[in-house]
């Protein structure tokens, strides 16, 4: 999948606006364009995910025979523009937060500043690759929240809408705190473990219950998972289960566990754990499965559900409660001469008024706790913070909300991802992205991750950024 090119992952006016800007002289304008989410009543954080896709996209932009050929089909283009898309190459600067860094609605993830004719062009396939794949991510991270440290195994390639949801969301639930997969392709291209048992199917296959639990256990003596509610969980499943146990324990193996995937998953735990503690299996585990998310495993083990790990498919993978981020892409500046000219987009919607300027967002901590207390985004243009001054927060909005910070550190979340079309970052393996989104989702208090009302993260704007907001607004709508 690695070698396709994705080029054409576009939408048509990205080209004819290329074609424009090409045909009017201003295609070497230089543009900043920002990638971020908006305000979304069911967002509380999300987990930046994806990066590593558009990396790879962006490096691999390549306008082959093929591509040419079936643009020249469409005859909407001339034959200069055609010509000038042979040698099309990305040349400008991108610049990101690291997978795994937490962000808010409003936060520029991603920007790029380039030639407009480039910058332009690769705004669809960027949105596609970090809008599924953060959405996902925050998923997976709010399911492993709920879990309370329990293991989560991603299970939702089926129901994924298409094979690359069912990869990149595989990659991206890891992220969020997923253990595996389920995804076997997954698995090799990112080297996620891999987990599964069997399906009712094989229950189903062999004259009883018994006979296909032994068959599984004498296949699979070391991790003999047994799915225990094809006809009757606790009246024949769970009997059947400790039976095949105990002739694993004759031959010198210790059962793995037995899956629920249906039923009151909370009393068929309960009863299960106590059915195998008696037969002399405490260290069988039960593992449950079947349209969970964060809500129903939260639920479960308030309700002092007897589950050890879960497998989490189709409410993960789609993201059911909420499928899409809604992450935009908007133009920030442009530049003329060297000078950089902000750019506001308005609306009637005060949530879809757009921050102008080439930007980056500031995260303060507290110094004694290491938590997070505050991102606010700030103009590049601005000095760098003094951590050895308060440093006083305003509210975007209503200026009268101040906060101010005594003894506190702060980290600029943007990096330099891509200077003049080559890579200047140094990719870190899946592994490290995990590891990194732990300590992100660590660094901030449990009252902004809960799942029931969370309090408010505060994201300000720096007093730079804002009296530019306000004086290109008040500029605009001819206010004197």
């Amino acid at each position: 999948m690695e070698s396709r090119n994705l080029t054409l992952l576009t939408d048509l006016y990205q080209l004819t606006m290329m074609n424009g800007y090409y045909k009017c002289g201003r295609k070497d304008e230089v543009a900043v364009f920002d990638l971020f989410f908006r305000q979304n009543g069911m967002i509380t954080y999300s987990l930046a995910c994806g990066l590593d896709q558009v990396i790879d996209y962006i490096l691999g932009i390549r306008f082959g025979e093929e591509e040419i050929a079936y643009l020249r089909s469409l005859n909407i283009f001339t034959e200069d523009f055609l010509e000038y898309l042979k040698g099309f190459r990305f040349s400008g600067d991108v610049y990101a937060v690291k997978e795994g860094t937490v962000v808010f609605p409003g936060e520029p993830i991603l920007t790029v500043k380039a030639p407009i004719i480039e910058a332009q062009f690769i705004e669809t396939a960027i949105l596609n690759m970090i809008n599924f794949q953060t959405l996902i991510a925050t998923k997976s991270a709010k399911i492993n929240y709920a879990a309370q440290g329990d293991t989560i195994m991603e299970f939702g390639l089926r129901r994924a809408q298409a094979p690359d949801a069912g990869i990149y969301g595989a990659r991206a639930a890891v992220i969020g705190g997923c253990k595996s997969t389920s995804d076997v392709l997954a698995g090799k291209m990112f080297d996620i473990p891999v987990a599964g048992t069997h399906a009712h199917s094989w229950v189903m296959n062999f004259k009883d219950e018994y006979t296909a639990f032994m068959e599984y256990a004498k296949a699979y003596p070391d991790n003999a998972l047994l799915l225990v509610d094809t006809y009757d969980t606790l009246k024949q499943g769970v009997p059947n289960a400790i039976k095949v146990f105990d002739y694993l324990r004759s031959i010198g193996k210790e059962p793995s566990g037995i899956r629920l995937d249906s039923g009151d998953l909370a009393y068929l735990s309960k009863k299960a754990r106590e059915m195998l503690d008696n037969a002399g299996y405490p260290n069988a585990k039960i593992c449950a499965s079947g349209d969970l998310d964060e809500y129903s495993i939260s639920s479960l083990k308030n309700q002092g559900a007897k589950i050890d790990f879960w497998g989490v498919g189709t409410r993960l993978i789609t993201s059911a409660d909420m499928p899409a981020l809604g992450g935009v892409y908007k133009l920030a500046a442009i530049y003329d001469k060297g000078k950089e000219i902000p750019k506001i987009k308005l609306s009637d919607n005060p949530a879809k008024i757009t921050n102008p300027g080439f930007k980056n967002v500031c995260r303060v901590y507290d110094r004694k706790t290491g938590k997070a207390e505050a991102d606010f985004i700030v103009l590049r243009s601005e000095e760098k913070i003094d951590e050895s001054k308060p440093l006083t927060l305003t509210h975007p909005t209503e200026r009268w909300k101040k906060i101010t910070f005594e003894d506190y550190t702060v980290r600029y979340l943007q990096e330099d991802i891509i200077k003049d079309g080559k890579l200047v970052y140094d990719r870190p393996s899946l592994k490290e992205i995990k590891a990194y989104a732990t300590s992100e989702l660590d660094s901030f208090w449990d009252e902004y991750k809960r799942i029931d009302r969370p309090h408010i993260y505060k994201v300000d704007l720096s007093d730079g950024l804002y009296e530019l907001k306000r004086e290109m607004l008040e500029k605009i709508r001819g206010v004197s």
